[in-house]
């Protein structure tokens, strides 16, 4: 008598990656006397490593709240927020500041760079903050200046550089960390045209170098270089993230 052995083959089905960022609900609503305003509304979203998404949307649309959010610098009303793999309504304020500091690397529209300290004195504050050691902390900083292109301005001044060299800065000293989330807050509000073509640009790069990017912006051109675009009105994203053609 002959027995058969039968083998099962199993396909192996691709696993989505967790997301960086997941919004579930996310509300928030503010209280001045008996005035109560709802900023955001519901909000559903996820982001996934390595994506390019823009939030785009008028004054008072929410994006700001949003972004405030997104940064752990504020906390939701209700809903829930889990940046990468942490659930943040779980955080102290400490553990709030170390999320800001080590997962986000901030680009803001004002720069927020300190006069009195140079663009490597600049780019290392976050990993004086981190406790990074100086002979460590100095090297790094000069590797993140040295990546925007700014190596040789590293012992100048904000006020001895100009505004889209203050922008370039400023991403160094967001890429120093190795954070999982690159935020930038309408980040050529202050440039003129070339600069501004020069600091997108450097964003694209980031991305093209698998960094996760999350733009918040006003301008539809701007929103375009992003893969997927979130419209937000009144605290609302209006239909799902558009993913642009390219």
């Amino acid at each position: 008598m002959t027995s058969t052995l039968s083998t099962e083959t199993t396909m192996s089905v691709p696993t989505m990656p967790e997301p960086v960022i997941s919004l579930t609900g996310a509300r928030k609503t503010y209280h001045t006397g008996d005035i109560e305003f709802e900023a955001l509304r519901g909000i559903d979203c996820r982001i996934y490593p390595g994506e390019y998404v823009a939030i785009v949307g008028p004054s008072g649309s929410g994006k700001s709240t949003l972004m405030n959010i997104l940064g752990c610098l504020d906390v939701l009303t209700s809903g829930q927020y889990v940046l990468a793999g942490e659930d943040v309504s779980t955080m102290d304020e400490v553990a709030l500041a170390s999320a800001r500091n080590r997962r986000i690397g901030f680009v803001f529209q004002q720069f927020h760079l300190l006069a009195s300290l140079t663009a490597l004195g600049n780019v290392e504050l976050p990993l004086v903050y981190a406790g990074v050691a100086p002979a460590e902390r100095r090297e790094r900083a000069l590797r993140a200046l040295d990546r925007v292109g700014l190596a040789d301005k590293a012992r100048n001044h904000p006020g001895q550089l100009s505004g889209g060299q203050q922008q370039r800065v400023a991403i160094a000293r967001a890429l120093v960390t190795e954070p999982a989330i690159v935020l930038a807050d309408e980040p050529t509000g202050n440039l003129d045209s070339h600069s501004t073509a020069d600091v997108l640009g450097m964003i694209d790069d980031l991305h093209a170098e698998g960094a996760t990017i999350v733009l918040i912006t006003h301008e539809s051109d701007v929103a375009a270089r992003a893969g997927t675009v979130y419209n937000v009105t009144d605290g609302q994203f209006v239909g799902a993230g558009t993913e642009i053609a390219k």
